[in-house]
């Protein structure tokens, strides 16, 4: 084993040598004429007794919180993140060139720029670093280093160093019986270098939580071709059955890399050669898993002739901050589930492409999104890039500290401006990300603060439709082929909802209204032990404006919010019915499943299998002689859904109705997109009266008497912009023709996605 993963880092590093080269290459054209010089903006001397407060600069949670404790000044804290403020002239002509490399009538489309160029063209000036760092450093501060986008420094100090220069008190909160660190109050610096700070990164141990269901081991029972669930979920253990499942008596599911390549047609640019061979997507997160799993994964699913490598590391910055250590936990009986479903779903989707597994401990960051942030920025600033980036970790915006959004945001900008391709999950709870495996309560309407960047492709969470609409004979065979797949063409979907807000469950099931359904589950649930907000994520933005490309096509929203999902591709189903098949440390694959199974769902499964998809384009692109690298593919996503769904404003086509996803291979064969518009994500959420809380954006259909046994009157509600009326207009929310916060644009057909991708970059 490590004499291979030693031969893997090889050819990983053959693969990465290439990459600078191309970039240099194309960077004169994409900064002809881009005029971005400016005087320094610092221009009165620092005086620490004249200051200005930075707003926003703490988490919004902190102030209805108590202190357990104030953090003691000694507390070493490494590798903070001072973010820069660029001039509003450099971040117009960054979004000018991000357009025009996006614009194929354009001399500049798809020439990107490399870490240094944008650094220089669209970072702030070095005079004014020099200012910031000397101020720093006179703080007591150790400058670990410059990031070479010029608009971010790495440094380390401790908590009294910080609570003297920044003004600011760090404290102990408990959160959710949970002890964490956080500075009580916005941060204030001196006056002076007020126009070229944002504020700190994070300055708080607050994490988000991967966005995938919890996992489930299956044992397959070959006579039935099914698996038995042999560990269940915390959600479900409770001896009650639950009055809004199916009563799945014949076992689960388990999809493997077969059915999803026949689902989404990505067989048939495996025909054509197209596997993402020389492609390299990396999955940025902060664990790591045991590194036989993915060559396991493989080989049970005939994978290995498509020549697909793997490689785990820990990417650094050149010089090296140290701010990226490795996290460990690379044992089977320890490894992240997320890391490993990242790594064998991309794989699954395309089985040339080189993974990259970058993972980066939580301790090296304080920028909310920790380790897995310092893993994409660190690649996104380094000499050798991926093509592509998957990031499966998500919490709101309402959540997410001012610096830390503004990083995330210029981070995605500039991995698009160099041509990396990002894909990131949008979430597993409805109209709120940040309730993964919990039910919403306290806030309202919000959306990943990780996936709102319009220099991404936010992805969503779709369910097959088979199930419930009693047609599983039609789309999957009785028999499994050699590599244990079933499924015989694309199958029907529908929104990933596992709540009893699901029309399609309460419809096709009991006959009734979601609404209806709900309050017919409190006479069987009255403690509300089965209530959940599980489902795909979508909402609008409160940060990030629409981008024009977003605004283009029939069921966009009227909003001037930047609006999540973009796509959607399985995540998981209703009932908890249908999964995809992990291989792990724990329960490694075995020929014909004679060992238990890891089974697994969620948008973190989704956010893979569409980097992989894209690994396929990009190969194509290179074997056609154009740029290998196509930077965010929301733009052109989008553009072609125009053609297919109407504008958002003009007649619609036929071509609207004919590419339902609900009409199956009906009159689909042409289809770029599956438009989904059966279902929606509106999801339970909840209003404890012992907790004093408001829950916005909820309509409250009962109350539960002492909620989960514990913790006494609770009303209970659906999801709604409507705190007096549920209907679909209201609900949050519906699928629809064209755009939906619940699917996006839909699902795709990988094969026809390709066709009209070469059509629209005028490929040869």
């Amino acid at each position: 084993m490590k004499t291979e993963r030693v031969m893997l880092s090889v050819s990983i590093a053959v693969a990465l040598a290439s990459l600078p080269a191309i970039a240099v290459a194309q960077a004169s054209t994409a900064l002809a004429g881009l005029n971005t010089a400016e005087a320094p903006r610092v221009t009165q001397t620092v005086d620490n007794r004249v200051v200005s407060t930075l707003g926003n600069t703490h988490l919004a949670l902190i102030g209805a919180l108590t202190p357990t404790a104030a953090v003691a000044d000694s507390l070493p804290m490494n590798h903070m993140q001072l973010v820069l403020q660029r001039s509003a002239l450099r971040k117009s002509a960054l979004q000018s060139l991000i357009a025009a490399q996006h614009d194929p009538s354009s001399p500049k489309f798809h020439q990107w720029v490399t870490p240094a160029e944008f650094g220089e063209n669209f970072g702030i000036t070095d005079a004014d670093i020099n200012s910031v760092k000397s101020w720093l450093i006179s703080q007591g501060f150790t400058v670990n280093g410059v990031y070479p986008n010029k608009s971010q420094i790495d440094f380390s100090g401790t908590a009294g160093q910080v609570r003297q220069a920044f003004h600011t008190q760090m404290n102990r909160y408990t959160v959710n019986k949970v002890s964490h660190i956080a500075n009580a109050s916005d941060i204030s610096i001196p006056s002076a270098l007020q126009n070229v700070i944002v504020g700190v990164a994070g300055l708080n141990d607050f994490r988000p939580q991967p966005l995938h269901v919890a996992p489930q081991v299956g044992q397959f029972n070959a006579g039935k071709r099914n698996f038995t669930l042999k560990q269940a979920s915390a959600s479900s253990t409770n001896s009650q059955a639950n009055p809004m499942a199916l009563a799945f008596t014949n076992g689960a599911r388990g999809f493997v890399p077969y059915d999803l390549n026949t689902m989404y047609n990505t067989t048939a640019l495996y025909n054509k050669g197209l596997t993402g061979k020389g492609i390299n997507i990396a999955v940025v997160e902060d664990s790591d898993m045991d590194v036989s799993d993915w060559p396991n994964f493989v080989s049970q699913f005939n994978l290995g002739s498509y020549g697909g490598t793997f490689m785990q590391f820990q990417p650094q910055l050149t010089p090296s901050t140290g701010n990226c250590t490795d996290p460990g936990n690379a044992t089977g009986d320890e490894e992240s589930i997320e890391t490993v479903l990242d790594s064998e779903w991309s794989t699954a989707m395309a089985p040339g492409a080189n993974i990259w597994v970058a993972t980066c401990n939580d301790a090296g960051s304080t920028n909310f999104f920790g380790g897995v942030y310092t893993a994409a920025n660190n690649l996104i600033n380094a000499t050798s890039r991926p093509d592509i980036i998957s990031a499966s970790y998500g919490y709101g915006e309402g959540y997410t500290d001012t610096a830390s959004k503004t990083a995330i945001d210029l981070m995605w900008a500039q991995a698009d401006a160099e041509g990396i391709s990002v894909f990131v999950s949008t979430g597993d709870s409805g109209s709120n990300p940040s309730f993964n495996g919990s039910i919403i309560n306290g806030v309202g309407v919000d959306a990943n603060s990780f996936a709102t960047s319009p220099n991404v492709t936010g992805v969503g969470g779709s369910d097959t439709a088979d199930v419930l609409d009693g047609t599983t004979k039609k789309y999957f065979s009785s028999t499994l082929n050699t590599v244990y797949g079933s499924a015989l063409s694309y199958v029907p979907e529908i929104t990933w909802n596992q709540s009893c807000g699901n029309t399609t469950a309460a419809q096709q099931l009991v006959g009734l209204t979601a609404l209806q359904f709900c309050k017919n589950a409190l006479i069987y649930d009255p403690e509300g032990l089965y209530a959940t907000s599980e489902s795909g994520s979508g909402g609008p933005s409160s940060v990030d404006r629409k981008p024009a490309w977003q605004r283009q096509v029939h069921g966009a929203a009227k909003d001037q919010s930047r609006d999540l999902p973009d796509v959607s591709l399985f995540a998981g189903s209703y009932g908890g019915y249908s999964w995809v098949i992990l291989c792990t440390g724990d329960y490694p694959c075995a020929q014909n499943f004679t060992t238990p199974v890891v089974l697994e769902g969620g948008t973190s499964l989704s956010s893979p299998m569409f980097a992989g998809i894209q690994a396929l384009i990009d190969q194509g692109m290179s074997k056609a002689g154009l740029s290998t690298d196509q930077g965010n593919a929301a733009p052109t996503l989008y553009a072609l859904a125009r053609s297919e769904y109407g504008d958002a404003t003009g007649a619609v086509p036929s071509t609207l109705a004919q590419c339902d996803a609900d009409n199956g291979t009906k009159g689909t064969a042409k289809c770029v997109f599956h438009n989904i518009t059966g279902g929606g994500n509106s999801t339970q959420c909840i209003e404890v009266e012992a907790f004093a809380e408001t829950t916005p954006d909820c309509y409250f259909y009962g109350t539960i008497a002492n909620f989960e046994g514990f913790y006494g009157s609770t009303k209970i509600g659906l999801t709604s912009t409507s705190a007096t009326k549920y209907n679909p207009t209201t609900a949050a929310y519906a699928a629809q023709p064209g755009w939906s916060f619940a699917n996006g644009l839909g699902s795709v057909n990988a094969g026809n996605l390709y066709s009209a991708w070469k059509a629209f970059v005028n490929a040869p």
